[in-house]
């Protein structure tokens, strides 16, 4: 073998596995389709949102807010973003666009936010600003979760309904699984920690949430007994609160959510300790406690998730496209009221999917991220005949 030849066996090996795809017909069981890239240069990329003109924001966990613009990125990043504590799993999280935005141009940025009163602590917050130009005016905290840990499980997903109502996802904030599981702060209703969150665009408390009135309870609260939710959608058409949420080692969950509903961390669940393998959990079910739709074991870190409106990939319309971190893929469920079936992976070994969006040209986008903070794309799907 020539030394040139090595040169290039070697490079090609090096190359991001999503640099090596372009080009490539990809294939799934309904489609062929290649994997475009659309932007590069993106760091730790987390939640993208279309603007009406189809301009793209981005958040960087970092810290920065980034402009897509022509399918260009905008060398200075928006103006006007809160100041988070970037360490761990934290930072500048999820973006949502005001179902009203085109008229009131209110941005929402979930985050992590240091606790004044505390050296390390932080809690995971929601603000809202009106993006004018490349900065966001007027930024304020709509909500910031009664919760404490220090650089992990701070949840953050987050996702409107049809009604204006925002839906918030809250991570358990690494509580430690162990004692009297029936304890855990996931399942306490004085506090945020592993739960869904039900609030007015401005931060309101609807009066019509399970626990609201209730002694010792939180009225925010939508559901709990969660661990770490990473995706978050909504039915277009049912209004259905569709949620993916990490399991320790082993037992990431799909679950439909529902009203007052308890979902079982660290009662029941799948997973197993870090390292140890040893049982967490009391069981796998038990009454009063809801079952996951769907299990992957071993985890895939699962990550965001959209549920396919666009009219390119004309068969996938009404499915869930799930993506995963550590496992690298993107699987596709069928949905059918309140059953799920994993239908097939999709996408693999093209990176760790840290966000899912069906774009308004009907393409499927991929928000890429590496762990180690390399410079990484956005992708889309596009599909090729066969």
């Amino acid at each position: 073998m020539s030394q040139h030849l090595r040169r290039t066996l070697l490079a090609l090996a090096l190359l991001p596995a999503v640099a090596r795809a372009q080009g490539q017909v990809l294939k799934s069981s309904l489609y062929d389709y290649r994997v475009v890239p659309v932007v590069d240069g993106l760091v730790n990329p987390w939640s993208m949102a279309f603007l009406p003109n189809g301009d793209m924001l981005v958040t960087e966990r970092p810290g920065r807010l980034r402009m897509v613009r022509g399918g260009k990125l905008v060398e200075q990043p928006i103006s006007g973003t809160p100041k988070v504590a970037a360490r761990g799993q934290g930072g500048l999280l999820d973006v949502v666009l005001h179902p009203a935005f085109a008229t009131n141009r209110y941005v929402y940025l979930s985050y992590s936010k240091a606790l004044a009163d505390t050296g390390t602590l932080t809690t995971t917050a929601i603000g809202r600003g009106r993006l004018e130009g490349d900065k966001l005016v007027d930024f304020t905290d709509i909500f910031v979760a009664e919760t404490r840990g220090t650089s992990g499980h701070f949840g953050s997903r987050l996702a409107f309904d049809r009604a204006g109502l925002l839906f918030i996802t809250v991570g358990d904030r690494m509580a430690p699984p162990s004692g009297n599981l029936e304890a855990h702060p996931a399942q306490d209703l004085s506090n945020h920690h592993g739960k869904v969150i039900r609030l007015h665009d401005d931060g309101r408390v609807p009066s019509d949430n399970p626990f609201v009135g209730r002694a010792g309870a939180r009225g925010e609260i939508w559901s709990y007994g969660h661990r770490n939710m990473q995706a978050l959608v909504i039915h277009p058409v049912t209004g259905d609160v569709w949620l993916t949420e990490h399991g320790p080692q082993g037992g990431d969950e799909l679950n439909l959510i529902k009203k007052g509903a308890n979902y079982g961390w660290p009662v029941i669940g799948f997973g197993v300790n870090y390292g140890s393998g040893s049982a967490i959990h009391a069981g796998t079910r038990k009454d009063g406690m809801e079952n996951a739709v769907h299990v992957w074991v071993p985890s895939i870190g699962v990550s965001g998730m959209t549920y396919y409106t666009g009219d390119k990939f004309p068969e996938w319309k009404g499915n869930l496209l799930a993506g995963g971190m550590s496992g690298e893929q993107l699987g596709r469920f069928t949905v059918d009221g309140e059953r799920a079936e994993l239908a097939e992976t999709i996408v693999r070994r093209q990176g760790r999917i840290r966000d899912v969006r069906t774009g308004p040209d009907g393409y499927v986008y991929l928000a890429i991220e590496d762990r180690s903070g390399k410079p990484t794309p956005i992708v889309r799907l596009e599909p090729v005949k066969r």
